[in-house]
């Protein structure tokens, strides 16, 4: 079919594309005059294929038709006009003149709205359905017959940029592109308009566009998305016309803290705040408008009305300086019209359009990938010299981002000064706990305090799961690319190393880790794991799958992988930092936002981390640390319906509770580390030197307080006084003292309560008639100090065998030389199943054990080897899923199957 193509703008190219590929011969492109020099992207498309094109500024004068453009047109020949986006009005005698006539696309679902505005007025009156009308032209405004319509839902906060990009542009095509199809097999319906709820509104100008503010906050939020970006709605505000971009309803009672700004005919002050521009509706409730833009057609992010132009423009440095130099070029071949790129040369009134500005905005990630730039940026930086500095103080940094406040208690120790913050962290700010509530962080070396902590309540939970349910759904996390949020993640990590040595310092004062444990392990593997996750974030993907049964089969499904959203995350004393780090690093890749609560008792390293997080550039609301009691936060962000995962280690009693309390509340998804009685078993053909060292290793490590310590050994009776004698030998050598102390090897338990069950836990091992060959005391000094412990002749049935210590207590038993099967079973003769071990130069052995041993890990002559990259988790009452490597993903994500027909 020969088409004569009328109309302009991206939207029109694209239809000309697809119709050329549909095999249309376009006879034509009657589009509008270059403006600045430039052509519009519908005319340089079919200049490029040689298309004649006709760039009439009117095609009528006085009402009119201009007699020499009709000529133009007709002797072009077309069957059909399909006119894609046109501005212009194109009179009957060219509508009229094909033997198919003219359709034309429409964003409204005809009649609901008619006229230039229809998708503007779709917003204002709060529609819940929309869509696009492609419709036979006639002489009327938009009341040809209907040929082909498509519905899409309206969200409560879509603009009319949203809902084009989302549905409009590539549905309008692809409808457009169909409607043609149907007009050429002869199949194209003429359906007349109704008159029954018909409407014609009127043209959204800058006039008709001024704020009423005697309206509830729903219908404020409403002009405004309908009126954003063109024309924008406004208002007068200190005196000078102001309009308002960005709006999304607030929750109903929505604090507001900032400063008040008052706005002539609104029912009460405005607030600015560190989030946008909080406005009121005369029902009370109230919205948020993120970007200003004043009379001069300067842009601003609203939170900083009153701070505006009071920060002076940074000097730049011989490598920002070649940078500016690259964006200069890359503005000069945008806005080809210009003879030279001055400071002031402004990227809109030199002619740049919308589409210039996602061009721009790539070709800055391309020259600095640190350099995230969004759309409005450049919309609140138009000369050259504001984008310029606007760049350079985001790659240093300083992009505008209030600074993040921290109120640090300081220590000089270790030789070193240390700052620790001491505040919850919510929404991206360190902030007290309701009603100004603390608690003292204990330092297990001396028993003394270390400092005062916040102590979260019900509310600040509840505010913590609000900023992160916020930065999930409509936050630039949840909309980021995965590869940037990668990024973030392992800016993350690099700047945790940078700060390595403050974060083991603190760890050993917090928790009593030996210094140079936590600087490897704690610290170190905690990096690690970071670095690995960072590296995944653009690697989750689903599968395709062939459907078989299904009839008629001509099916495809594939499966997405998708973040859960808002995770809860509770962690315990043992590992302060390494704990957060093998479930946040999961949680983030897999593009989730957190809640974490960190044991009670150590919660500083997990606010030296968020500080760090929100440094690496996080976003607010993705990283909220709550210390507090697992009674009171634990059991909410338990319950709380906003809240879809909740990842813990912990002991089994208390998983189990929350488990129960997950299911109750909203079968929210859980994932459990829990409590252990690994088995070691150590056959008499090991290497006994080795057995021996990492025996002691798999009970001692981190003084005891260790999920996969080796709860129980099981030594063969030809090697077991052997054994024995030797670890004792090397117990008596380990130096129990300040951790902090290079040369320490056993600092302090972690608090008051454990050391003292630690002894309660001895004392019944002597009752039961254990042997107590070494240890088994409270050392007497300040702190809380207890004694690497060896217990023989442990009978299976004593409290011993059976219960976890979670301290320095190692549990030997005798088996018989050739008895595997019967020592298997008492391995496994315990509702742990977290890890294992086996110690044997034997490999088949060796094998059949790991393969008959019921635990998640098993250790082959070794202990305690965990990896970033292999998964960890248990059996049984040991709990379930999994954290590290890529099955700790799946732990956060939620796996959705489509299935298309075609």
């Amino acid at each position: 079919m020969k088409i004569a193509v009328i109309g302009q703008s991206l939207f029109g190219q694209e239809v000309y594309k697809e119709l050329r590929k549909d095999g249309h011969t376009i006879v034509g492109v009657f589009t509008i005059p270059d403006k600045d020099g430039k052509a519009d992207p519908l005319a340089t498309e079919a200049e490029k294929d040689g298309v004649p094109v006709f760039k009439f500024p009117r095609w009528r004068v006085k009402g009119q038709a201009i007699p020499e453009v009709v000529d133009q047109y007709a002797r072009t020949g077309a069957e059909l006009n399909v006119l894609p986006f046109c501005s212009q009005f194109i009179p009957m005698e060219v509508i009229n003149r094909p033997k198919h006539g003219s359709i034309i696309y429409h964003p409204s679902l005809l009649p609901r709205h008619r006229g230039a505005s229809a998708i503007n007025w779709t917003l204002i009156h709060g529609d819940q359905k929309g869509g696009f009308t492609v419709f036979w032209a006639d002489d009327g405004l938009d009341t040809g017959p209907i040929l082909l319509q498509r519905e899409c839902h309206v969200d409560p906060d879509d603009t009319v940029n949203t809902i084009y990009k989302r549905f409009l542009f590539p549905e309008g095509v692809k409808g457009t592109v169909e409607a043609v199809k149907l007009i050429a097999e002869g199949k194209a319906p003429r359906i007349t308009q109704p008159a029954e709820g018909a409407t014609y509104e009127c043209i959204q100008k800058k006039d008709n566009a001024k704020i009423d503010w005697n309206q509830t906050a729903e219908a404020l939020h409403n002009w405004i998305r309908g009126n954003d970006k063109v024309p924008g709605a406004w208002a007068e505000v200190d005196g000078q016309k102001v309009t308002f971009y960005g709006s999304s309803l607030l929750d109903n009672g929505a604090a507001a803290t900032g400063q008040p700004l008052e706005i002539p005919g609104a029912s009460r002050p405005a607030v600015v705040t560190k989030s946008g521009l909080v406005l009121f509706g005369n029902d009370g409730k109230s919205l948020l408008v993120r970007n200003l833009q004043f009379e001069d057609g300067k842009m601003i992010s609203a939170a900083q009305y009153f701070s505006s132009g009071s920060s002076a423009a940074v000097e730049l440095t011989e490598e920002e300086g070649r940078f500016a130099e690259q964006m200069r070029a890359v503005w000069q071949s945008i806005l080809s019209n210009v003879s030279c790129i001055e400071d002031a040369t402004d990227f809109f009134k030199a002619g740049a359009a919308s589409m210039d500005v996602v061009r721009l905005v790539e070709e800055v990630k391309l020259r600095a990938s640190s350099c995230q730039l969004q759309n409005e940026d450049v919309y609140m930086n138009t000369t050259f010299q504001d984008f310029i500095q606007m760049c350079v103080r985001k790659l240093r940094g300083e992009d505008g981002e209030e600074e993040l406040v921290v109120h640090y208690v300081e220590k000089d120790i270790n030789n070193m000064s240390v700052k620790m913050p001491h505040q919850l962290f919510i929404n991206g700010e360190f902030v007290d706990a309701e009603g100004g509530k603390t608690y003292k962080s204990i330092n297990p070396t001396d028993g003394l305090p270390i400092c005062e902590v916040s102590l979260a309540q019900i509310s600040d939970v509840d505010k913590a799961v609000a900023a992160a349910k916020e930065a999930f759904e409509e936050g630039e996390w949840g909309k980021m690319n995965p590869r940037d949020r990668g990024r973030l993640i392992y800016r993350l990590a690099d700047l945790m190393e940078e700060h390595q040595e403050e974060l083991a310092t603190i760890e050993a004062m917090d928790s009593g880790a030996v210094y140079t444990l936590a600087l490897k392990t704690h610290v170190g593997m905690s990096i690690q794991t970071f670095r690995y996750f960072a590296g995944w974030c653009d690697k989750i993907q689903g599968s395709t799958i062939p459907i078989n049964q299904a009839r008629p089969n001509r099916n495809l499904t594939f499966t997405k992988k998708e973040p859960i959203g808002v995770c809860a995350i509770v962690i315990p004393w043992n590992y302060p930092l390494m704990m957060l780090a093998w479930k946040t690093a999961a949680c983030l890749a897999a593009g989730n936002t957190v809640v974490l609560k960190p044991a009670q008792v150590t919660p500083l390293t997990a606010l030296k981390f968020a500080e760090l997080a929100a440094r690496a550039g996080l976003p607010k609301g993705v990283v909220n640390i709550l210390p507090g009691s697992g009674a009171l936060v634990g059991q909410r962000l338990s319950d709380h319906p906003d809240v879809r995962k909740l990842g813990f280690t912990g002991s089994t009693e208390i998983g189990k509770q929350i488990m129960k309390s997950c299911a109750v509340s909203n079968v929210k998804k859980v994932s459990l580390e829990l409590g252990g009685k690994s088995p070691l078993i150590i056959f008499s053909d090991c290497d006994m030197d080795k057995a021996v060292r990492m025996g002691m290793s798999s009970v001692f490590f981190n003084k005891g307080e260790n999920c996969i310590a080796a709860g129980r050994l099981f030594v063969e009776e030809t090697i077991h006084d052997q054994f024995v004698k030797k670890v004792v030998e090397e117990v008596k050598k380990m130096k129990i003292g300040d951790p902090l102390d290079r040369s320490t090897d056993h600092g302090p338990q972690n608090h008051k309560a454990h050391l003292d069950k630690l002894v309660e836990y001895c004392q019944t091992g002597v009752k039961e008639g254990a042997t107590l060959v070494c240890g088994g005391r409270q050392v007497q000094r300040a702190g809380f100090f207890f004694e690497p412990t060896v217990f023989t002749d442990v009978r299976d049935q004593m409290f011993i065998a059976r219960e976890e210590s979670f301290g320095p207590v190692m549990i030997i038993s005798k088996f018989k030389s050739g008895e595997v099967d019967q020592v298997l079973r008492r391995a496994n003769d315990t509702e742990y199943g977290l890890a294992s071990g086996v110690f044997t130069r034997d490999i088949s052995k060796a094998l059949y054990v790991s393969e008959k041993l019921n635990a998640g890990t098993v250790f082959i002559n070794t202990y305690n080897k965990t990896d970033v990259a292999a998964p960890f988790g248990g059996f049984k009452q040991s709990g379930f899923g999994k954290d590290l490597g890529q099955e700790a993903l799946n732990e956060y994500l939620k796996t959705k199957a489509v299935t298309i027909e075609y």
